[in-house]
């Protein structure tokens, strides 16, 4: 495992190193497109800068602003003790030195992603509708594929490049609309006094600012395939459960709800399930996919038949994909034996909680700061984190329930 360890730290610098490459090339255009032969130094130097200040914020708050983007707000064990508890066991499973923090995105499409630049600092973020459809098995095998991105170190490649990516994007759009709102009267006096030389160099820098996000985007999503086959088999071998994962990719593949509204070019590949949907994605995957083909990945977890070990994981992936290359690093390919468990039998009150947590509408008002109420007549009352009055009649019974935090907290409805 430390052999994929260091490939991904190795992936992580040379990912930077292209990603900023493609910057100062986008710069240097631009600089000679704006300014003339004496504009590509200039170009070049803004481009470095903003390159250096794209890496520090990256060391520095990638992960924060990642988590930003797609909405993401911390919550406490109180909003869904099962997810807390399942992340708990996933940590110890996995050996990570400490528990990653659990955010919520409020959006009724399910899926989940990690981030964070080590395992001492890591996040994993679900969404509602994920939490809404998914039992504690199949809840149980996507927090453990996250759990392996964490332990592979996986979520510092995604999120230097998430960042890194967005920075060659905003360069390129803010050159594109320049030229749009009347840089290009400049442009043209340009081209008058300097020949067909600084036209062809104009034309080149706006094909440059075209095609950089999408180059950018390219070696962003090159590794991240491979990255999705080692999750999965992390998952599998974590839980000792493929079938729960296998079970959990469906559901969300063949999930009905709109596309997760977060979801950017930038944060895409972090999700365990490209967020962006598409007719078939449930069976192919064109090459501009940030995943393999979901089909795929459900059939080699359930081809999982003699074990949940990395070994087996090759096998089902070599009698599903009849390809001979392994996803997996040798080192990974030990003797190892993980039998696999039966699927877990809930008790009649874990059912319970289930039932209660498994509402998207409730774990969206928890996120959001409602409180949730229990009156003596039996009636449950959600109270918005608005409402400014120190009480609330129940509309059953007329009873006036207090709502001072300490006397709501311990009739909240769990």
């Amino acid at each position: 495992m430390w052999e994929l360890i260091r490939a991904n730290k190795r992936d992580s610098i040379l990912l930077m190193t292209l990603m900023a490459g493609v910057l100062l090339a986008l710069g240097l255009i631009i600089g000679l497109a704006a300014f003339g032969p004496q504009g590509g130094l200039a170009g070049l130097g803004i481009a470095a800068a903003v390159s250096l200040v794209l890496t520090l914020i990256s060391f520095s708050s990638g992960d924060q602003i990642l988590l930003a983007a797609s909405r993401a707000k911390p919550i406490t064990h109180d909003v869904h003790p099962q997810l807390f508890n399942i992340v708990e066991e996933m940590k110890i499973a996995a050996g990570l030195p400490a528990m990653p923090k659990i955010y919520i995105i409020n959006d009724a499409a399910p899926n989940a992603f990690a981030t964070g630049l080590n395992p001492q600092s890591a996040s994993i973020a679900v969404t509602a509708g994920l939490l809404g459809r998914l039992n504690r098995d199949e809840l149980q095998g996507v927090v453990a594929h996250e759990m392996s991105h964490i332990l592979h170190r996986d979520i510092l490649y995604v999120t230097l490049a998430g960042v890194m990516l967005g920075g060659v994007v905003l360069l390129s759009q803010l050159f594109l609309r320049g030229m749009l709102h009347g840089s290009s009267r400049r442009y043209s006096s340009q081209r008058s006094g300097g020949g067909q030389a600084q036209l062809v160099i104009a034309l080149i820098a706006i094909l440059a600012a075209i095609l950089a996000p999408l180059m950018a985007q390219l070696l962003y999503f090159a590794l991240s395939r491979r990255r999705e086959y080692l999750a999965d088999a992390g998952a599998a071998r974590l839980t000792r459960y493929p079938e729960g994962l296998a079970n959990a990719l469906e559901k969300i593949a063949n999930d009905a709800s709109p596309q997760l509204a977060a979801a950017n070019k930038a944060t895409a590949p972090m999700y365990i399930v490209n967020p962006f949907k598409k007719r078939g994605a449930m069976k192919v995957s064109d090459w501009t996919s940030t995943h393999p083909p979901i089909s795929e990945r459900i059939g080699i977890l359930r081809g999982m038949s003699q074990g949940a070990s990395y070994s087996d994981y090759a096998q089902a992936f070599a009698a599903v994909t009849h390809s001979s290359r392994n996803p997996l690093p040798a080192a990974a390919m030990t003797k190892e034996e993980v039998v696999i468990r039966q699927a877990q039998t809930p008790t009649a009150k874990q059912e319970k909680t289930q039932k209660q947590i498994h509402q998207i509408g409730d774990i969206m008002r928890k996120v959001n700061g409602f409180l949730f109420l229990t009156c003596l007549c039996g009636l449950k009352i959600k109270v918005p984190p608005d409402f400014k009055a120190d009480s609330i009649r129940c509309p059953r019974c007329s009873r006036t329930l207090p709502l001072a935090p300490q006397q709501g907290q311990a009739s909240v409805n769990r």
